[in-house]
């Protein structure tokens, strides 16, 4: 999943109005970002297969420290307290902890049965929606969609990037889901782990768009 996971960014922004929503896209896709990082690093591994599912062509070999379950769950707790440590907001620092952890119930919907419980687990999970290209398309867009529709509904643009900066964002992020699902397979692991450290760039986006934005209800209210 990919789009669905921003579209929990966009929509956790209406309950945590002091987060930013640079924030909520790092939060909701942390685990995908630090896998990025450790398939760099030779610590988890991917194969490439393709036809392996009907939308991704690859297969996780060894992902234990960025996609068990038991993992997202320290993660989500390690980020929750590092947000209330520093901004001192506990509804934001709960929404992310929540946002972190989102992504693996989000992958276990659509990846096959390749999330592990805990480091070791003979135990996998997965639906495989990723064998149907419909299906997977209808469940992230209707993430996507929905999380961009709380996101309006929360806030309002400032000046004339808030609003055109918000739409060529939420375009781009399409343009790259249109290229994961209908362009080629990646052409090395390598080329998988760099690709993800681009993701870093959504991030930045996400809090520049939103410094052009404020809360509708509390417009006063300081982001972070």
């Amino acid at each position: 999943m990919f789009i669905g996971h921003f579209g929990i960014g966009f929509g956790a922004r209406a309950a945590a109005p002091r987060a930013s929503l640079g924030t909520l896209f790092l939060a909701a896709q942390f685990l995908d970002l630090l896998w990025a990082a450790l398939l760099l690093a030779g610590v988890e591994r991917v194969r490439i297969e393709v036809g392996a599912t009907a939308v991704m062509p690859l297969v996780a070999e060894h992902y234990p420290y960025s996609h068990s379950l038991l993992a997202a769950a320290g993660w989500a707790l390690l980020l929750g307290l590092a947000y209330r440590f520093l901004r001192g907001d506990g509804r934001g620092a709960w929404i992310v902890a929540l946002a972190v952890a989102s992504h693996w119930f989000l992958d276990v919907i659509v990846h096959r049965p390749d999330l592990p419980l805990y480091p070791g687990s003979a135990v996998l999970w997965g639906l495989t929606f990723w064998d149907s290209l419909p299906a997977t398309l209808a469940l992230e867009l209707a993430l996507f969609c929905g999380g961009v529709w709380f996101y309006l509904r929360a806030t309002r643009p400032r000046d004339r990037i808030g609003s055109w900066g918000l739409a060529g964002l939420a375009g781009l992020l399409l343009l790259i889901y249109a290229g994961n699902l209908f362009g080629p397979p990646p052409p090395s692991v390598e080329a998988i782990g760099w690709v993800g450290q681009l993701q870093w760039l959504l991030v930045l986006s996400g809090y520049w768009v939103d410094a052009h934005r404020c809360n509708r209800s509390v417009p006063g209210v300081p982001l972070a």
